[in-house]
């Protein structure tokens, strides 16, 4: 079969022959329809994610939209080693596939799926986010922050913040649901000044895109200004601005601040299932809006390392 093959993990991947996957009990074999390149596709084939552990050559692919062979159409994620789901075919644990609506099209369920998954997974299964309570979103222009926004606004949040590094995106991110936008710097008294207001009058909720300066900023800022006795459930998600951070340790005994994570390993697959066929069921009820570009899959080493934050690139095969 035709497929993104990996071959070098520090080099984009390539499209090439692979061996066909075998018919393995308890799997099933997806005839696969698209594939995003999202930030852990990425990452778990550059071996730079927790998660990681292919031998090359390998085809990447984290997760997909398909069909089985009897022509539901589903939603899957980890394909068996090596066969990622950048492939005409991949093998799929059966617990690892979900039946999906057809209200969507393959490229915008794919490109929708993951990024969805984070903002609802963080906010229903682990904040616990309330209707009414303030949510603030930190890193919010990429993918992922501006669908933060919208599910936040869908599930009934009675103010959202967002955070991003250029306000020339601020008119966007209003349009997409934010009440206020704050602007990140490379100033950190600059930043925490910014951030007081917020806090002072409470947030309930912190969605963390970023981690690194931005989001000590932010625990800082909780820790000395929140109201008493305020509850804040902070949840990182990803981390682009930096891999650590110098928290302080009286940031968490002087506040309601609850550190928490959301992903792979603080989720189960159950509860990430759950969580994005939550996303594609209402996405066209709640009008969730992505940009996508829709790629063939020969076009995998171009489109590789020419991805955008603000713009999700789907690989469509040709089987279907």
């Amino acid at each position: 079969m035709k497929a993104a093959v990996i071959i070098d993990k520090e080099q984009a991947p390539i499209y090439a022959d692979f061996k066909d996957p075998e018919i393995e009990s308890g799997h099933h074999l997806v005839r696969v329809h698209a594939s995003s390149i999202s930030q852990i596709t990425k990452a778990r084939a550059s071996a730079s994610h927790y998660s990681s552990d292919n031998e090359v050559p390998f085809v990447p692919g984290f997760d997909g939209v398909g069909s089985l062979a009897d022509g539901s159409r589903v939603y899957f994620l980890l394909p068996r080693n090596p066969f990622g789901a950048m492939a005409e075919y991949c093998s799929v644990p059966q617990h690892n596939c979900l039946l999906i609506p057809d209200t969507l099209s393959p490229e915008v369920a794919a490109a929708i799926a993951i990024p969805g998954m984070s903002s609802w997974a963080a906010l229903v299964e682990q904040a616990q986010m309330r209707a009414g309570d303030t949510v603030l979103v930190n890193g919010a222009n990429g993918i992922s922050g501006r669908l933060a926004i919208q599910i936040a606004k869908y599930l009934g949040a009675g103010k959202i913040i967002a955070t991003a590094r250029r306000a020339s995106t601020f008119d966007d991110l209003y349009q997409l649901g934010a009440d206020q936008c704050l602007l990140l710097t490379d100033n950190t008294l600059e930043m925490e000044a910014s951030f007081k207001p917020a806090f002072t009058e409470g947030v309930h909720v912190v969605l963390d895109y970023l981690w690194g300066p931005s989001a000590l900023s932010l625990i800082n800022v909780a820790a000395k200004y929140s109201p008493l006795k305020t509850t804040i459930q902070f949840v990182q998600i990803g981390s682009i601005g930096g891999a650590t951070i110098p928290m302080p340790a009286s940031a968490l005994r002087s506040s309601g601040l609850r550190l928490m994570g959301s992903g792979l390993g603080s989720l189960s697959i159950e509860q990430m299932l759950n969580s994005v066929l939550q996303v594609l069921t209402y996405a066209p009820v709640a009008g969730f809006n992505v940009n996508v570009q829709a790629t063939p899959i020969a076009e995998v080493s171009q489109a590789w390392n020419t991805t955008s934050s603000e713009k999700r690139t789907v690989l469509m095969t040709e089987s279907f």
